[in-house]
């Protein structure tokens, strides 16, 4: 088996932050590509996984780039590669897999709680002492999903992570750290401005929650790194 694994970009803000370190402590090597700049891989044989992380574009604006990824997870599908997909990589699931994705009613934006599911507390979650986690979210669009797809986490307004076959999808921010909070924070000033939300209620005092986020992005990521090992 591969053990490579490929982790595809569509901003260059949003990366792997703390799941990089995991991967790598696993022994498994990253190919890291920028969407944007550098050609979506068509080969998924060469990968362990796939990790499609998140960015400010919308699956809807029909991006060249945008289509690829979402051809690389049908390809993955096809060949019982597992994907993991967060927040946009999560919508670009939704979308390939049947599922409608579009603008939500209201953004979520910051720290906030999610309720697991059995299956998900069964499944990505299995580990977890409790049917509720609090997570840093990002995202204003969501999706609605095909019967087939399983539940694992939501909120009171969204479905908040999901399986399809050997994908994952995540809406959360579980590989954020502080530093990349503060990013964010720099480069989505305009959004914060606009939903009225102030930098210091996502870094004040939020140090209990970076470290119980962390503690969730570990065990997501042994989780999904069982799949990976079980291919």
């Amino acid at each position: 088996m591969e053990n490579k694994i490929l982790s595809i970009q569509n901003i260059c803000i949003e990366n792997l932050g703390n799941l990089e370190g995991l991967i790598k402590l696993d022994g498994y090597q990253i190919e890291n590509i920028e969407a944007q700049k550098e050609a979506v891989p068509v080969d998924v044989d060469k990968y362990a996984a796939i990790i499609i992380l998140g960015g400010p574009m919308a699956v809807y604006d029909n991006i060249e780039y945008l289509e690829r990824e979402q051809k690389l997870i049908r390809q993955a599908l096809k060949k019982e590669t597992p994907v993991l997909g967060i927040c946009l990589g999560s919508q670009l699931i939704a979308q390939a897999i049947g599922g409608n994705v579009y603008k939500g009613q209201k953004k979520e934006i910051g720290w906030s709680n999610v309720m697991l599911s059995q299956a998900g507390n069964e499944d990505l979650f299995m580990g977890t002492e409790t049917n509720r986690i609090n997570v840093f979210q990002w995202h204003g669009d969501t999706y609605d999903l095909p019967s087939n797809a399983v539940i694992l986490a939501s909120s009171d307004l969204y479905p908040q992570a999901f399986r399809f076959g050997s994908a994952i999808g995540v809406q959360f921010h579980v590989e954020i750290n502080d530093k990349m909070i503060r990013r964010w924070a720099e480069e989505y000033k305009r959004e914060l401005k606009q939903e009225k939300i102030e930098m210091t209620e996502l870094l004040d005092h939020r140090e209990q929650e970076m470290m119980n986020l962390f503690e969730t992005c570990k065990l997501m990521y042994s989780n999904f790194s069982k799949k990976i090992k079980n291919k």
